[in-house]
């Protein structure tokens, strides 16, 4: 018989563990969705396919070059008179590998008091879905699609949302999906928010420690460190996309921020300067609670999401 390494064996016992935790959480977490949302929204949760993946070593033998199928989180204010054409926002949560997640209820109820019909997209990579969608990560480049593909699903399935009045937001790596959105697909948002966003990948992973930078260089994701291919790092970083930006966009950042330097954002910030686009941003001094400065409930965190939903009204309410 063939000897058992028993280490091996129990990582993969772990990370099988790991990943049976993370739906269960996912199912609880939806419940919590229902709970929170019945009195403000009518809310439900669908399945709808994005593209194929470029990397098919993540799916099943029978299931290699389909479209990647994924959840999408929706959100339409009760009473609302369908038999009118409404705004609708696309929120996009963030991390390298994470999810929609109850948590952010208060933005959601917020956005819904302002009018808009929001949807939440968990693409590809996200947590609470199994191993093999986890494995289907292709940050910046693949998910992005999978958001746009959310965003066109639902003009065509809500027929009382006005496709001429669309909006994107997101915090951190949820701010690099809104920043490529409107650079890709600029024609279809008619506003843009990015809080915090993840802006180059190149800087960011001079900062960052090995195990941020293995969830990269996995063979199931770019296959290499950043400094082995910079230039797909480039590829998938914002900031060296300036030149692309046609939308209305607001920007905001915190010096204090520890998990998206303020650096990053600074890069961006001087790269649509220098390529003469106009756009609105702020930066924030050493604002408390660093990286989530203006998602938790203090009276500097309203008043800096009340700037947001301000922003948004002047292009899509107009």
């Amino acid at each position: 018989m063939p000897e058992v390494n028993i280490e091996e064996l129990f990582r993969r016992m772990q990370r099988q563990q790991s990943f049976t935790n993370a739906s269960l959480s996912k199912q609880v977490d939806n419940i919590r969705w229902e709970l929170v949302m019945r009195d403000v929204a009518e809310f439900d949760m669908h399945r709808i396919p994005g593209p194929p993946p470029k990397n098919t070593t993540a799916q099943s033998w029978q299931d290699k070059g389909n479209p990647v199928v994924f959840t999408v989180y929706t959100f339409v204010p009760k009473g609302l008179d369908k038999s009118k054409k409404h705004p609708m926002v696309v929120y996009v949560h963030g991390g390298v590998h994470s999810d929609f997640r109850s948590g952010s209820n208060h933005v959601i109820k917020e956005l819904l008091a302002e009018g808009y019909v929001v949807i939440s997209p968990d693409y590809r990579g996200s947590t609470g879905y199994g191993q093999g969608f986890w494995q289907l990560i292709d940050y910046g480049g693949l998910e992005i699609e999978d958001t746009f593909a959310a965003r066109n699903w639902a003009v065509e399935h809500f027929d009382f949302v006005d496709p001429q009045k669309v909006g994107i937001i997101g915090w951190s790596h949820g701010g690099l999906h809104a920043l490529f959105n409107i650079f890709n697909h600029p024609e279809f948002y008619q506003v843009a928010y990015a809080g915090v966003p993840v802006s180059d990948l190149v800087a960011r992973m001079g900062y960052k420690g090995e195990s941020y930078h293995g969830q990269f260089a996995a063979d199931h994701h770019i296959g290499k460190y950043a400094w082995q291919n910079p230039q797909e790092y480039r590829r998938r970083s914002p900031a060296w996309h300036a030149e692309k930006l046609q939308t209305p966009l607001l920007i905001h950042t915190n010096t204090n921020d520890e998990d998206v330097n303020v650096l990053e954002v600074e890069h961006l910030i001087k790269a649509l300067k220098a390529e003469g686009k106009e756009f609105t941003y702020k930066i924030y001094e050493n604002a408390p609670g660093g990286h989530s400065f203006n998602r938790i409930d203090t009276p500097l965190a309203v008043a800096s999401r009340q700037e947001i939903y301000t922003f948004l009204a002047k292009y899509l309410k107009g």
